[in-house]
């Protein structure tokens, strides 16, 4: 049961990340409008979700596979899309695939191929980000700069994929000096995959930013930020494994 505690503590938070991001937003000499909010629902309850959904979010990013099918399932989003935004493994594809509006974590030809696959199944076509691993993290996941262009060449080839731009996490150490320069670099990366003129493809996404950057995110073009704590509070890793 959600108390009136914390419905109140997400409308609040909701409406200050609003706030914030028209902010940002006017001051790069934007249209607030065109920042969509993703709420990053990660070990978050369906009640919660579905909670957080009359609130002004505009979209529901899951990392983890079972949680994307539970919350899809109950209609946690209340006919909110659900975004898939974590590393997906290829024999999860299937799971994903139908139910996830957008995949924002496409990093490989083999990932391409099960996603196109799988589409082609469904007869649908399946909207997908290339994640960009910006910091060149060994840790982390995401297609390297180099590797960029001739994985979106391949995305551009499959009948049931359509690229719609650019993800990226910068690395969690940078100081706001640092993400603004990350922030930049994708910015311009979108900007020259636009120049290509890929077929079946709108490069109009550029997914970046989470709490702690997300005006910094803004200001270097960001048109999605992906918000989780800031709107939910601390996780409580202990519910999901």
């Amino acid at each position: 049961m959600i108390s009136e505690a914390q419905k109140r503590q997400m409308r609040d938070a909701v409406a200050e990340i609003r706030a914030k991001m028209a902010d940002a937003a006017r001051a790069a000499g934007r249209d607030p409008k065109d920042v969509l909010l993703c709420a990053a629902c990660k070990t978050r309850t369906v009640e919660e979700v579905r909670c957080s959904a009359d609130l002004p979010i505009d979209l529901f990013g899951e990392n983890h596979v079972q949680e994307l099918v539970e919350k899809t399932d109950a209609n946690a989003y209340n006919g909110k899309p659900g975004h898939f935004i974590g590393h997906l493994q290829t024999n999860k594809v299937n799971k994903v695939v139908g139910r996830a509006a957008l995949i924002q974590s496409v990093d490989s030809t083999r990932l391409l191929d099960k996603i196109d696959a799988a589409a082609a199944r469904l007869d649908v076509v399946q909207d997908i980000l290339v994640e960009i691993n910006i910091g060149e993290e060994a840790s982390k996941s995401g297609v390297d700069a180099d590797g960029l262009f001739p994985l979106l060449e391949s995305a551009a080839a499959k009948e049931h994929i359509r690229l719609r731009g650019l993800m990226a996490i910068p690395p969690a150490d940078a100081d706001e000096t640092a993400a603004r320069r990350f922030f930049a670099q994708m910015r311009e990366l979108l900007a020259k995959a636009n120049a290509q003129h890929y077929d079946r493809a709108q490069m109009d996404i550029l997914s970046m930013g989470m709490s702690g950057d997300y005006t910094a995110a803004i200001a270097e073009g960001a048109t999605l930020v992906r918000i989780g704590t800031a709107i939910y509070g601390a996780r409580d890793y202990s519910k999901k494994a």
